[in-house]
């Protein structure tokens, strides 16, 4: 079950969340902000009522999880995101980080290979309130080519590559934000896309993400 109120003892455990991201670093006030104005418990059973707002990563349906904050705002921090810009999301997952970039104004189109993960963002209420979210069932390795080019892409998984067809997806000067690795550590980097179609790699932190795979799940796998 899930609780949809947003007390002030709610609202109080956000502020403080927000002020230990700023300790580790988070400076780009945009990003405080939708983290501050995003109910986070929401998207967990009512049971991690009070534990949703530590700064930790918790399971969700069908192995996955739901990001810790401190990821979710480093890797919205290094898109470096513009007002209206155009975001491809691999991984919706519980819709959380799809929240915080719609909370930021963007165009979000996000993908979800796990099909009952799609069915429940489906019936989920709060994400009515983001317009600017479309949702789709597919596979993130192919990614949405109808739609591209995107100015931004994230990925909230484990990719144990660079995906071609994801930076073909990039507009010139568009930014990637991917974590690569196939071990339990995986390497967060930031690519840039040129003009002839190559990009410049840049490298930050260590961090560990469930892995990303290929093709669908269905509800009856």
């Amino acid at each position: 079950m899930r609780t949809f109120e947003d007390t002030y003892r709610h609202k109080g455990l956000r502020k403080r969340l927000v002020a230990l991201l700023k300790e580790k670093g988070i400076s780009d006030e945009r990003v405080l902000e939708a983290i501050n104005d995003i109910p986070r418990h929401y998207f967990l059973d009512s049971a991690f009522d009070e534990k949703a707002y530590e700064d930790k990563a918790f399971p969700i349906a069908v192995g996955q999880t739901i990001s810790q904050p401190y990821t979710v705002a480093y890797q919205t921090q290094l898109l470096e995101l513009k007002p209206f810009d155009k975001v491809l999301e691999i991984g919706t997952g519980s819709a959380y980080q799809a929240s915080v970039l719609a909370e930021m104004g963007v165009q979000v189109f996000t993908i979800e290979r796990q099909k009952a993960l799609f069915e429940e963002n489906k019936k989920f209420p709060f994400l009515k309130k983001y317009s600017n979210i479309k949702f789709f069932y597919g596979d993130g390795f192919a990614g949405l080519p109808t739609y591209a080019p995107f100015d931004k892409i994230i990925i909230t998984a484990a990719a144990p590559f660079i995906p071609d067809k994801l930076i073909a997806q990039l507009k010139t000067g568009g930014k990637m934000v991917i974590p690569v690795g196939d071990g339990a550590v995986q390497r967060m980097l930031r690519l840039t896309k040129h003009a002839d179609g190559s990009y410049s790699e840049e490298i930050f932190a260590n961090f560990s993400f469930v892995p990303m795979l290929e093709g669908r799940e269905g509800s009856g796998s």
